[in-house]
């Protein structure tokens, strides 16, 4: 198994956040792993993003040219690494932030609401992990027991009373993709 992945979008969204926790989450699980972020000088609003890897192999350079999935949060995002997604690769993104997807017809495109679903579920700041829920569901490289366990390395201690919570989010990606699939069945 090798997963290189991209997750991509404005600094304050949770991008590089995911990316740590989906990293330690493969450490959990014994794979070989690498993440490397990069951002913008500003907090909030800048551009983010990080690449991810997962693998049952040594990783032999953390620099990818392209990616088996890319998760995109704007559109930005969008314009510079939806080409970069190898044919038959993932493409995930949130329909709220995207105003125009990309074309391409050679890979696939799920569109997840998680910033919607956050703000029903009163907490923006878990649109990271409704997204993450719904990757793993997608294409599960760890499981979500492996990313509870992360997240209680990657939250500060202060937050852990937030896992419950971040928990439901990720189930509720699962939820969304299987919503989702049906809803595409029921119109086919």
């Amino acid at each position: 198994m090798l997963e290189e992945l991209i997750i991509a979008g404005f600094g304050g969204q949770g991008v590089l956040s995911m990316g740590m926790t989906l990293a330690y989450a493969g450490m959990v699980e014994g794979k070989e792993i690498s993440w490397m972020p990069s951002y913008g000088p500003e907090m909030r609003g800048g551009t983010a993003n990080c690449i991810a890897i997962l693998s049952d192999h040594k990783i032999s350079s953390p620099i990818v040219a392209a990616f088996d999935t890319a998760i995109v949060l704007n559109q930005p995002s969008m314009d510079k690494f939806s080409p970069r997604v190898k044919t038959g690769g993932l493409l995930l993104y949130d329909p709220g932030t995207i105003l125009q997807p990309s074309t391409r017809k050679d890979i696939d495109m799920v569109d997840i609401p998680a910033i919607r679903e956050a703000l029903l579920m009163k907490n923006p700041r878990i649109m990271n992990m409704i997204m993450l829920g719904a990757y793993l569901h997608l294409n599960p490289v760890v499981s979500i027991d492996s990313v509870l366990e992360a997240l209680k390395k990657v939250l500060p201690e202060k937050y852990h009373h937030s896992l419950p919570l971040n928990e439901q989010a990720l189930l509720r990606g699962e939820q969304l993709v299987h919503e989702r699939n049906e809803s595409v069945m029921m119109v086919c």
